[in-house]
Parts: C-alpha cells; sequence; structure tokens
C-alpha cells in the first residue's frame, strides 16, 4: 500500500499560515528563494519517492499547477528546478463534488466521500502519494486518519497566532522519523502516525 505523505510549511510555534500579510517563509514559491543548496537538494529527493500528487480543488482552480510548469520551462537546466518537472509529468488527483474543469493534463478529478476515494488511490501499487493543499484540506485528511507521514518544514519565525491544521483533530501521538537542521534555519521534520490516538475532550487535564 502507498503512503499518502502531507508536506507543508510551517512556523515555528506551529501554524501553517499567518492572518495577515507578513513574509515569514524563507520561500514562499516566488523568485526570492532563501534556501541553501543542501536543502535544495534533500526537497528535489523527497519528490523521487512521490509518484501521484493529491490536489485540493481550490490549489487547482489558484494556479499550483500552471505556476509549475511554468517554473519548470523557466529554469529547464538548474537541478533545483527537477522538482518542478516532476509536478509536471506526474498523474494528479483532484477530489471534489463541484463541477470543475480539469485546469491541466494528467490531472483527474475524483467525486465521492473523501475516505473512500484517498482509501482507493493508496491500495494501488506504485510510488508514494504527495499531498499538496491548503490547510482546510490538509486537515481534512488528518481528521479522516488517512496521512501516513507528516513533513514539516519549520521555518525560523514565530507568527504568534494564524491557521493551524491540527486544532480540531483531537490529541494524538506521532512517531519522529528523522529531523535535520540546515544553514539557511530551516529544520526539516518527518513524522508517522501512531496508532495511539486519544481525546482530550473529557480527560482530566490537572494532573
Amino acid at each position: 500500500m502507498r503512503k499518502l505523505i502531507l508536506q507543508m510549511q510551517v512556523s515555528a510555534d506551529g501554524f501553517v499560515g499567518s492572518y495577515g500579510t507578513v513574509n515569514w517563509q524563507l520561500w514562499g514559491w516566488g523568485d526570492n528563494n532563501f534556501w541553501d543548496d543542501e536543502l535544495k537538494r534533500d526537497f528535489n529527493a523527497h519528490f523521487e519517492r512521490i509518484g501521484t500528487i493529491l490536489l485540493s480543488r481550490k490549489m487547482l482552480n489558484e494556479g499550483y499547477l500552471r505556476h509549475w510548469e511554468n517554473a519548470a520551462n523557466r529554469y529547464p537546466t538548474e537541478p533545483f528546478y527537477a522538482f518542478a518537472k516532476r509536478i509536471t509529468e506526474m498523474s494528479k488527483m483532484v477530489p471534489t463534488n463541484k463541477p470543475t474543469e480539469p485546469a491541466w493534463e494528467r490531472t483527474t478529478l475524483v467525486s465521492g466521500d473523501l475516505h473512500e476515494v484517498v482509501g482507493a488511490l493508496k491500495s494501488q501499487r506504485g510510488r508514494d502519494i504527495g499531498v499538496f493543499g491548503g490547510a482546510g484540506f490538509a486537515a481534512a485528511l488528518i481528521e479522516h486518519g488517512l496521512v501516513d507521514e507528516f513533513q514539516f518544514y519549520v521555518n525560523p519565525a514565530v507568527l504568534g497566532d494564524g491557521v493551524r491544521i491540527f486544532a480540531a483533530s483531537g490529541f494524538r501521538k506521532l512517531k519522529l522519523l528523522e529531523a535535520k537542521a540546515y544553514s539557511s534555519g530551516m529544520v526539516v521534520s518527518r513524522y508517522t502516525s501512531s496508532p495511539e490516538r486519544a481525546n482530550l475532550r473529557g480527560r482530566d487535564r490537572t494532573r
């Protein structure tokens, strides 16, 4: 069975986004990239594990795929942008129950229950599945227990407030697979979901 891998940039205090316009990410997917060379190499190595992308409808409509197609065309000889070419070539699955026209090649829209759709995708043979979407999409996958591996790109920034992906999912334990610090200030932490999970509601929190 294939793994579902959720990769997200987060702040040092656990937020995936801010309510303001503060620029807190070392790389916000634009031209100003402050990642170091080692981090760039490891990021591409991660994509070698991925054979399919699970994408939110919102991300599709906002031009995520077109953005990376353009990047692959703009930087055809730069080693770092090998991942952009991989995104272009890989199959993409978009769970949605709303009418949406596929905007890219190798992109399939799938309707139905999220748990069933993703479960069927994971049961197929092949490389692992990478997840790209906003906080709401990530939170829904977490709540359904569909994420097998979390990859957090922890930026050296504290937001104090913002958007979380675990807010409604209750208490859970994660098993650390790897943690690596980079010269740019980024720390990449990989976790797998622990089978032990309990909701904190109703428990004695005074202990």
